[in-house]
Formats: structure tokens, sequence, C-alpha cells
């Protein structure tokens, strides 16, 4: 039997429910501030001329646009909160212990000193250079955590195609406003390029995302999670070809349906670019791609309390261009709860204080080992 001494013990070490149901809280404010905030509010720009014309249509997108704003707060406190209590764990307990907390817990709380100083004192030129700095260097330890704690191939081609890829970004916003600082006009050397190909490999993570994490549902003996999994491949790979040989076809069948659809498409990139960074470059269906195997694999990861699934979802939900303060700690969060992922999932994590790792998840597809 456990102890009174022991169970007090696991409660004033345990996460406990503030963890879990701020964690779930934040998750749904950044999903609904993605889309209403950066995503609607866009379009609301893109649609001016309608909203002009018609009254009520401008009185929607403003009240759209209002309630984002405030998940837009509120999705910055909770990301404080969470991220407070998670470094708070790792300095109390052993359970949440990673191998670079020496270097990971002052960074993080470098940088979220920095957040908070730059709300009362907004940074120049010097100290948004010196925050991107201290952030992609918190981003490379929490990578190298990773590697260390995650030896599946699919899992690490993912966590490295995702720093690629937000390095890129990094690279370009650090350089053009150094440039900018020293009051250099020519163009930063291959930051257009860095850029480009930073937004290609987000794209390429997000479509790994479903090997590393969400695969195993293909393998399962469960049958209905098999059915699941399989429908998703077919219906995926059958939509992915016809977005991707989509305006071939239309050129043949009508020149001008397939003009009317690019139009569209570059609206669509314009919004998306504006509120997540995304141009838009490569072909639609590739972004179509990735944001179905992300999708899949986080509600499948939520669903069964794994935290990689709150992870991943709050990564890729912080989008490519960081340009706000708590999109940056948005991507420290989700690193920091993909290392801690076998640790537990959110309801073993309640029970579970010091006694090493409690949950191993299950091996993906193809037969790769840990």
């Amino acid at each position: 039997m456990i102890s009174t001494t022991q169970k007090s013990q696991e409660r004033i070490d345990g996460p406990g429910l503030l963890f879990e149901w701020g964690l779930k809280s934040l998750l749904f404010a950044a999903f609904f501030e993605l889309v209403l905030y950066r995503l609607v509010s866009r379009l609301g720009m893109h649609l001016g001329k309608l909203a002009e014309k018609y009254e009520a249509v401008r009185i929607g997108f403003r009240t759209l646009s209002s309630l984002g704003f405030v998940l837009l707060n509120m999705t910055a406190i909770l990301v404080f909160l969470i991220l407070g209590i998670l470094l708070v764990q790792k300095l109390r307990t052993k359970l949440w212990v990673g191998e670079w907390d020496k270097v990971v817990i002052p960074l993080a709380a470098l940088l979220v000193a920095c957040t908070v100083g730059y709300l009362f004192f907004p940074p120049v030129m010097v100290g948004t250079i010196l925050y991107n700095i201290l952030a992609f260097g918190l981003i490379v330890f929490l990578v190298l955590e990773y590697w260390v704690t995650h030896r599946v191939l699919s899992q690490r081609l993912m966590v490295s195609s995702f720093f690629l890829g937000i390095s890129g970004w990094l690279y370009y916003q650090t350089m053009s406003t150094t440039y900018g600082w020293l009051n250099i006009f020519d163009a930063p050397p291959l930051v257009h390029e860095g850029n480009r190909l930073g937004e290609a490999l987000m794209v390429l993570s997000s479509i790994l995302v479903f090997w590393a994490y969400g695969t195993t549902s293909i393998i399962t003996k469960n049958k209905q999670q098999r059915r699941w999994g399989l429908t998703l491949v077919i219906s995926g790979g059958s939509a992915f070809l016809a977005l991707l040989f989509m305006d071939f076809f239309l050129s043949l069948w009508n020149p001008e349906v397939a003009k009317e659809v690019r139009k569209a498409g570059e609206g669509i990139g314009w919004i998306f670019q504006m509120g997540m960074g995304y141009t838009f470059y490569l072909p639609f269906a590739f972004y179509v791609l990735g944001f179905t195997c992300w999708a899949y694999t986080v509600i499948k990861l939520v669903l069964i309390g794994r935290l990689a699934g709150y992870g991943l979802g709050l990564m890729f939900m912080a989008g490519y261009a960081l340009q706000l303060s708590h999109l940056t700690l948005m991507v420290v969060l989700g690193l920091m709860l993909l290392n801690i992922d076998k640790r537990g999932t959110l309801g073993k994590l309640r029970k579970k204080t010091q006694e090493g790792v409690v949950y191993q998840p299950i091996r993906p597809v193809y037969g790769q080992t840990q």
C-alpha cells in the first residue's frame, strides 16, 4: 500500500489539473486565434470592397477580428502559464528532467523574461536581434535533447526538418533586421533563398509528422483505427493527386476557368502569407497534404492524451513567420512537450512522479526501433 506521505508527495510533485486543463485550453485558444485573428481578419482586408458595400459583412468581420484579438491575448497568457509550470516542474521533480536542462532552463527563463520586459519597454532593432539569437540557441538545445531521447529515424527527420525550416525564417528575420540596423541597403546573402527553403522544409516536416507519429493506425490490430488510417491514406492521396494536376486538367478543359482558379489561389496565398508566413510558392497540393497529415496526427494523439499531440499542434499553429513573441514561445513549449512525451500521457502524469519512463509510444511503421 502507498503511505499517506507518498500520496501527499505525489500531489505536490505532480503537474496537477492546472497544467492539464491549461494545456487543453491553450491548444483550443491557439487554434481559434489562428483562424479568427490571423486568417479571418486578413480575409476581411482582402474583401474590403465587399465590406464597404454590405454593412453586415463589415460588422461580422469586425466582430470576428475582435474575438480573435481576445483569443490572442488569452493564448499569450496561457503560454506563459504552461511554460512557467513546466519549468518549475523540471526544477522540482525528476520525472520531467531533460538531458540539457542545465542550459535549457536558464535560456527559457531568460527568453520569458525578455518577452515580459519587451511588453513594457518595446525593443529597438538590437533587442529584436538579440531575442531571435536567444530563441535560436534555445531551439538548438531542445532539438539536441530530442535527438538524444528519440532514436526513431522518422521522428528525427521530422524534427530536423522543422528545425531547419524555422531556422530559415530566423535567419531571414535576424539578417534583415541587422542590415537595417547597420543602415546597409543591400540584401543580406542568401536571405530570400533561405526563406523559401525554410518554407519548403516546414511543409515537408508537416508531412513527416504522419510518418513519425501517425502511421501506427495502419499496422495496429485495432480494426477501427486501421480502417480510419487506410481511409486517410486513400482519400488524402487521391485529393493530393487531384490538386497537383488540377491546373493542368482545367487548362485542357477551359482556360478561363483555370485562370479564375489561379486568381483564387493567389488570394488564399496572400491570406496565409499575412497570417502564417507561407507564400504558397510550392504547388498547393503539398500544403493541403501537409495540413491533412498534421491535423490527423494531432487529433489522434490529443484524443489519447499524448503530450506530443499538444506539442505538434502548438509548433505548427505558430506558423512559419514568428512575427509575435508568443508564437516563438509556442514553438519552444511545443518542443519541450515533445521531449517529455515519453514520460507519460496527461492522465498518467497525474499519478506518476519519480518513477522514470511510464509510457512507451507505439513503434512506428516500417519496423523502426527506438
